[in-house]
C-alpha cells in the first residue's frame, strides 16, 4: 500500500531503494551474550578479587590518623590535621616549631646555629650591663629615701622617687626585650605576668587585635555614649556563661544567662587593685515616656584583681561586703527589639597615702543611697562620679525574647512575662492632590 504523501521526507527515507538489500540484517537476540555467560559461570570469589593491600600511596581507610606533635608541626597540612583530629592548637610560631623538629632534643638556648649563638652572646653582654644599671638605680632610690629634706621640699623628693622607679621599670623591660628565651616562653604561654616584660608583651598582643574588636563592637552598638560618654579600655575581659565563652556582642539565650556568669579580668599593671563590676541594660522599654530607660542587673565592689589572679565568679562574691545588687537574669520583652547588656569594670580610687585602694561600703550603699540600690532608672555616670571611680574595662552581650524567656521571668518573679509590645501604627497624612500643571 503506498504511503501517505503527508509523511513527507521521513516516508521517502524509509522506502529508499538506493542501498543494497542483499546485506545481512542483524535481528534482536533474546539470549545473553557470551561475555555475560562467562561472568555468570564464575563463583563470587572469582568474580570479586580482594582489594589490594594498603601501601604508603594508598593508605588503609580503617587505620587511625597519625598523631601529631603540637610542638613540631610546621606545615599548614600538618597543622590542619592536628586541629581536626586532635582538637589541639599548635604551640608557638611555625618558625620555632620547624627549628625544634629539625634539631631533635637539643635545648632551645643551645641550637647549633652560629649566627644565633653569636647574637645570644651579644645580647647577654648587653643584658649584664643593664642589670648593673638596675642595681645602681635601686641603690640611688634607697639613698634618696634616706636623705632628709625640708618639709616644703618633700613633694619634690616624692616626685623624684616616682620618676626613678618608672625609669627602673623601663630598664627591666629593656634588659629582657630582645631575649629569644623570653619570647619563646611567652609564645608557649609560660610567661610570668608578675614580671614587667611579660605584662608588656601580653598588653601588646591584646592591643594588636582583640582590643580593636572590642572598641569596634561597643562603638557600632552605641554602648558608648548611651551608658557612659567615653572609655579607654586598659584591661581585657572575658565573659563566660555555663563554661562557654561569649564573644563581645553575641546573643545569649535567656535560659543560659539565668545564672550569673564568670569573668576574667586581666590587668597589665603591677600590683593588686580593687574593682567594681556593673551590668547595665540601657534598652528597657518605658511605656510612659514612649522611650527606653536603664536597669542595673548586677552591681558589686571591692573585687581584688592581680595580674596572676584574674578569675571572678559573680555568684560567689560575698553578699554582705561586696554585692550591692545581686544578679538579675538578662531578659527581653516580647515584641521589643534586642537589648544590650553592658558590663563595665570600674577601678576604685587609691587611699590618701597611695599605699592601697579605698573600699566601698556595700551595706551603707544599700541603706543610704537609694538611687544606687534600685535597679530601675540606674544611672551609671552618676554612680561613677559619686564614688570617684575610673572606667578601665568593658564587655557586652545581647539578649532578646526567646522560647525560654517567659519561664525565666516567672522563676525570677519578674512581672510582664505575658505582656507583648507592639509598635504604634502611624496614620498616613490625608491625600492631597498635586497640581496638574506640567513643568517642562
Amino acid at each position: 500500500m503506498p504511503l501517505d504523501r503527508r509523511a513527507g521526507r521521513f516516508a521517502r527515507c524509509i522506502q529508499c531503494t538506493r542501498h543494497d538489500r542483499s546485506l545481512p540484517v542483524r535481528s534482536f537476540s533474546t539470549t545473553a551474550p557470551a561475555r555475560l555467560e562467562v561472568l555468570d559461570s564464575q563463583t563470587p570469589a572469582e568474580a570479586a578479587p580482594p582489594p589490594p593491600a594498603a601501601t604508603a600511596d594508598t593508605p588503609n581507610p580503617n587505620t587511625k590518623p597519625r598523631a601529631r606533635d603540637a610542638n613540631t608541626v610546621s606545615t599548614p597540612a600538618a597543622e590542619g590535621q592536628l586541629l581536626r583530629n586532635q582538637r589541639t592548637t599548635p604551640v608557638g610560631s611555625r618558625r620555632r616549631r620547624a627549628a625544634i623538629a629539625s634539631t631533635g632534643s637539643i635545648p632551645f638556648s643551645q641550637l647549633p646555629y652560629q649566627c644565633f649563638q653569636e647574637a645570644r652572646a651579644f645580647l647577654q653582654v648587653d643584658r649584664q650591663e643593664k642589670l648593673e644599671h638596675i642595681r645602681m638605680q635601686r641603690q640611688r632610690i634607697e639613698n634618696l629615701k634616706l636623705r632628709a629634706v625640708p618639709p616644703q621640699d618633700e613633694w619634690i623628693k616624692e616626685n623624684r622617687i616616682r620618676d626613678m622607679k618608672h625609669r627602673l621599670e623601663e630598664t627591666k623591660i629593656a634588659a629582657d626585650m630582645n631575649d629569644p628565651v623570653v619570647k619563646r616562653r611567652f609564645e608557649d604561654g609560660e610567661g610570668d605576668l608578675n614580671k614587667p616584660i611579660y605584662r608588656l608583651l601580653a598588653d601588646r598582643q591584646w592591643r594588636a587585635y582583640r582590643r580593636k574588636v572590642l572598641v569596634q563592637r561597643i562603638t557600632t552598638m552605641n554602648v558608648i555614649p548611651d551608658v557612659l560618654p567615653a572609655i579607654e579600655p586598659i584591661v581585657s575581659t572575658t565573659l563566660t556563661f555555663a563554661g562557654k565563652r561569649v564573644q563581645h556582642g553575641d546573643f545569649v539565650d535567656s535560659r543560659v544567662s539565668e545564672l550569673a556568669p564568670s569573668m576574667t579580668i586581666q590587668p597589665y599593671d603591677k600590683g593588686p587593685r580593687l574593682y567594681t563590676i556593673a551590668v547595665v541594660n540601657p534598652d528597657v522599654p518605658d511605656v510612659e515616656k514612649d522611650g527606653f530607660g536603664y536597669r542595673c542587673h548586677f552591681l558589686a565592689s571591692n573585687i581584688e584583681i592581680t595580674p596572676t589572679s584574674t578569675k571572678v565568679l559573680l555568684h560567689k562574691l560575698q553578699s554582705e561586703t561586696q554585692v550591692v545588687l545581686p544578679w538579675l537574669p538578662a531578659y527581653g520583652q516580647m515584641g521589643a527589639p534586642y537589648q544590650r547588656m553592658s558590663v563595665f569594670i570600674l577601678e576604685q580610687p587609691k587611699t590618701e597615702d597611695g599605699a592601697g585602694f579605698q573600699r566601698l561600703d556595700a551595706a551603707k550603699t544599700r541603706a543610704e543611697e537609694p538611687r544606687y540600690s534600685r535597679r530601675e532608672g540606674f544611672n551609671l555616670l552618676s554612680f561613677v562620679d559619686r564614688f570617684a571611680l575610673k572606667p578601665v574595662g568593658v564587655d557586652l552581650f545581647r539578649t532578646k525574647w526567646d522560647e525560654g524567656t517567659a519561664g525565666v521571668m516567672q522563676r525570677a518573679g519578674i512581672q510582664g512575662w505575658d505582656v507583648e509590645f507592639k509598635r504604634k501604627r502611624v496614620e498616613p497624612l490625608p491625600y492631597k492632590r498635586l497640581a496638574t500643571v506640567r513643568y517642562r
